[in-house]
């Protein structure tokens, strides 16, 4: 089962110290080598994000993330785990202090698709 692993962190202006980007790479090597690991990256601030919301059938585009919140969306693993105990453990080994304060993981199992016809990767 794939599982996408949202990191949820809370947003400063700081980098991430070193020990969390450190941590990071140690989790993806470690996933990686398992076999396991399908993505994984940071997100730009959410200063950054655009929202598109359609409204009576036309796009409103809207600057900034679509809700406020405390915690904001760092960073995303999709990993092929066998189970959700397996993507736990996993979401335990997963730095949060992407963006200067400790924040969450949360798991999401993804719905796999069936594949589209004439549609190849470039």
């Amino acid at each position: 089962m794939r599982y996408m692993l949202l990191v949820y962190s809370k947003e400063t202006d700081a980098p991430a110290p070193p020990e969390v980007a450190a941590g990071h790479h140690a989790v993806m090597q470690e996933a990686a080598a398992k076999g396991i690991l399908e993505g994984a990256e940071p997100l730009k601030p959410t200063s950054t994000a655009t929202t598109v919301r359609m409204q009576n059938g036309k796009p409103l585009i809207i600057d900034g993330p679509f809700a406020e919140t405390k915690e904001q969306l760092a960073g995303y693993y999709i990993l092929d785990c066998q189970d959700l105990d397996e993507a736990i453990a996993w979401a335990c080994k997963i730095p949060t202090e992407c963006k200067g304060r400790e924040g969450c993981i949360e798991i999401r199992p993804l719905l796999p698709i069936p594949p589209i016809p004439n549609l190849s990767k470039t």
